[in-house]
């Protein structure tokens, strides 16, 4: 079976972006920072810049020099999207991996 999760993703954008536009906690705690992320998912692979709170740059392909790296496939991202599937259970399966500086992981997972 082929999947595509870009949609699901992108939805996913959708909502941060409205998130972002109501918490002034989470702009002022993401304030300043610029962080590249790759998201592998074997048959698929993604990219963004998540810069001054807003994601730029969603597009198919790996970035060469990402600041945070996700692996898995796409069941598990797109059960992580849904929420069928917890962010620490799917890391305790390894279904999930993530690559980074531990503070971009730990900043990262509260928006997971």
């Amino acid at each position: 079976m082929i999947m595509v999760v870009r949609d699901s993703i992108q939805q996913m954008i959708d909502k941060f972006h409205s998130r972002i536009e109501t918490d002034e906690k989470m702009r002022a705690e993401l304030s300043g920072i610029v962080k590249k992320v790759n998201i592998d998912l074997g048959s698929e692979t993604y990219s963004f810049v998540l810069e001054e709170g807003r994601v730029h740059s969603f597009q198919d392909g790996l970035l060469d020099d990402a600041d945070i790296k996700l692996i898995s496939d796409p069941e598990t991202m797109e059960g992580l999207i849904s929420r069928r599937i917890k962010p620490m259970k799917a890391l305790a399966l390894r279904k999930l991996r993530v690559k980074g500086d531990i503070e971009d992981l730990m900043r990262f997972r509260k928006f997971l």
